[in-house]
């Protein structure tokens, strides 16, 4: 039995998404960093969450109100393998592996179509109130649905997608650990102007 690196097969697995999905290779693998978080239940709630590590138009640096003051808010700088990273992954476990496979690679997809076109460390931003999703979440995972269908009609050895199969309690008795990268939630800076 192996020890299972849910994060190294994750970063390998979005290597080749965002080698073959058109929609998504303007995404740099390089410059994403992938963890994973314990989710508080295996039951409702967020599945991945995505940290972008700048603010719109890729600004390290913005100034804000704060009640009658002015502040200047300023996102962390991670570094991983000595390159700055963009933008950081959450695959909140147990909840993300209780998912079927394809239902975990939709996820995937999800959080990948996040990045911005420019993927300057700033998330896709769509017109409207809903500026994450655009204007229906449905919608936007119906349309990670179909790029996940022709990535699984691309691909032409699924076995790769091995460690997406069966649920916590299966890749347990396959694999004697499984380990991830854990990497505390990024915060923003906040200091005077």
């Amino acid at each position: 039995m192996s020890t299972l690196n849910l994060t190294g097969e994750l970063e390998r697995l979005i290597r080749d998404i965002t080698a073959r999905i058109p929609q998504l290779q303007h995404v740099m693998p390089d410059r994403l960093l992938v963890c994973v978080s314990t989710g508080r239940t295996t039951r409702g709630g967020s599945l991945a969450k995505i940290h972008p590590l700048r603010f719109a138009g890729g600004e390290r640096s913005v100034k804000a109100r704060r009640g009658r003051r002015s502040v200047l808010c300023t996102m962390p700088t991670i570094k991983h393998q000595g390159e700055e990273m963009l933008y950081v992954i959450y695959f909140l476990v147990p909840r993300f592996l209780e998912l079927p496979q394809r239902e975990k690679l939709i996820t995937i997809f999800h959080e990948l179509y996040h990045i911005s076109p420019a993927c300057d460390g700033d998330i896709r931003r769509f017109p409207g109130r809903n500026y994450a999703h655009g204007s229906s979440t449905k919608s936007y995972n119906l349309l990670m649905g179909k790029l996940v269908d022709a990535y699984l009609e691309m691909i032409p050895e699924h076995s790769a997608l091995d460690f997406l199969e069966g649920d916590l309690a299966s890749l347990r008795s396959r694999h004697k650990a499984i380990v991830g990268r854990r990497l505390q939630a990024p915060r923003i800076s906040i200091t005077p102007a």
